[in-house]
Formats: structure tokens, C-alpha cells, sequence
């Protein structure tokens, strides 16, 4: 008999969120799973790395002060450096967009993870909000993560098998809010949407306010984004799944090719 999976689970909203606990309860049913994730919230703090983190024993591992990248280095170098796969969340809060890449916290711990040749997968809940109560106050039971759950443990249970992995460096998993009288949300393959919707507004009194409009078109289904995009997915109800690279690659450049030749006789 095969030994189980070693799993690092970390996220970017503490130790202690719920959905963490999802997911941290969903895959030790199958795996040895070690929790190193932040002991606070840690959103959007991107792959930021400390020099020096404090430790703190945990029921499930350890909780480190420090960011989701801070987690996967002291994870695979120190604390669990027989890990097999990095997984990331669950967050609470869709990563959509080839936007958010370099900007969550979540997503950043999987990209890290690739830079060690770990595979890993990174994955969030979309909460759309839009009723009475916030969002934030949505998703507050572990239940309401059950999308997200059962397709990252179809994903750590057959993508090395399939291979995957092998082309792939990470995936970025986003599920839709459960329906509750419908079954499971189907999966589809997906490439991160393009669409970019950030606004800057002067208020004309030293303030300028950010404010991401991607969110009130997604709850209104007035984004363009085509089919096979993970933003379109999600909005459709379906589990995407992105697969990527560690950034940043690109394609050989002919034309910047031609500056770098012609660049001794121009200077």
C-alpha cells in the first residue's frame, strides 16, 4: 500500500478561517495533511517574504507571522520539506482574472510552491453577494465551501496520475456558491479573463479612491468575457480550473531581438 499524500495546506486568510477548515477537514479524510498558514489575515499581500517569522505550534501544524509565501518557504525548506503538494485556501473570495495573479495571496502561495518544484493548487470560493447581508458575512460554515472542496480533492486525487502536473506547474481552482437544489457545479478547463476594471476617482480634497468594478458586473452578469475564460465559468456556475506557469515567461521576441543587436551601434 502506497504511502498517502503529503499535503502543505496554507491561505492568505489565517489560520483560523473557515475555509481553511473546509478544506483542511475535506483532504485529511485522504491525505497527511500539515497546516503552515498565516496566524492572521493576510489577503493580497501578493508573494511579499519576511527574513524572519515567528512559529507557533497548531492542533493542525503551524501558524506562522507571516505572509502565504513565508508559509510555503518555511514549509518546504524547514517545517514539512517531504511535501508533495501545496494547496492553497480555501478563500473566501473568487482569484479570477489574469489580474489577480501577482495580487492574491492565495495564488501566490502555489506560484511559490512552482518555484520549488512542488506542484500546487491554489483555490478560492466566488461569494457574489449582491442580497441583504455583505458578502463577507456569506460562506460562514464550512458546508457552503462543499464546491470547492470536492473538486480540489478530485484534482489531488487524479491530476499527478493524469499528468497534469507535468505540463502544468500549478492550478488556480475558483467554484461557484453552492446551489442548493442542484448537484454538483460541472468543471471546466479555463484560461485567466483578460478583462481589467480598476478606476481611480479624485475627490479633489488630497483622497483618490480604488475601486474594482469587476465585482458589481459579475453580480450583474454585465461582464464580456467569452467562453473558456474562468470568470465566464464561475458567473455560468461551473468549478473552474486555470492551468499555469510560474511567471514570468514569454515568447522569443523578434523584434526586441533586433533592438539588442542594433543597440552597440546606437549608442
Amino acid at each position: 500500500m502506497s504511502e498517502p499524500l503529503s499535503i502543505l495546506l496554507t491561505n492568505d486568510d489565517g489560520i483560523d478561517a473557515v475555509g481553511f477548515r473546509a478544506l483542511y477537514e475535506a483532504l485529511s479524510a485522504f491525505a497527511e495533511v500539515t497546516a503552515v498558514a498565516p496566524v492572521g489575515d493576510q489577503s493580497a499581500v501578493g508573494r511579499q517574504l519576511s527574513n524572519d517569522v515567528a512559529v507557533h505550534a497548531h492542533e493542525w501544524g503551524y501558524a506562522i507571522d507571516g505572509t502565504p509565501a513565508d508559509c510555503v518557504v518555511a514549509g518546504i525548506e524547514s517545517l514539512c520539506p517531504e511535501t508533495d503538494l501545496v494547496v492553497a485556501g480555501c478563500n473566501k473570495g473568487a482569484n479570477l482574472g489574469a489580474y489577480t495573479l501577482g495580487r492574491s495571496g492565495t495564488v501566490s502561495a502555489a506560484v511559490e510552491a512552482a518555484f520549488f518544484d512542488v506542484p500546487a493548487i491554489a483555490t478560492s470560493l466566488y461569494v457574489p453577494g449582491g442580497g441583504d447581508a455583505p458578502w463577507t458575512e456569506l460562506a460562514s460554515d464550512t458546508a457552503d465551501f462543499r464546491e470547492a472542496t470536492r473538486a480540489t480533492a478530485f484534482l489531488i486525487r487524479h491530476a499527478h496520475g493524469a499528468g497534469v502536473f507535468e505540463e502544468a506547474e500549478y492550478l488556480n481552482v475558483n467554484a461557484p456558491f453552492p446551489d442548493p437544489d442542484s448537484g454538483p457545479a460541472p468543471m471546466e478547463i479555463t484560461r485567466p479573463s483578460r478583462l481589467f476594471d480598476l478606476t481611480a476617482e479624485h475627490d479633489g480634497n488630497g483622497t483618490i479612491t480604488l475601486h474594482d468594478r469587476i465585482w458589481e458586473r459579475m453580480r450583474e452578469d454585465d461582464i464580456p468575457d467569452p467562453e473558456g475564460t474562468d470568470r465566464r465559468a464561475v458567473v455560468d456556475g461551473k468549478v473552474s480550473v486555470s492551468p499555469l506557469t510560474a511567471p514570468h515567461t514569454t515568447e522569443r521576441h523578434e523584434a526586441l531581438d533586433g533592438l539588442a543587436e542594433a543597440y552597440l551601434d546606437a549608442v
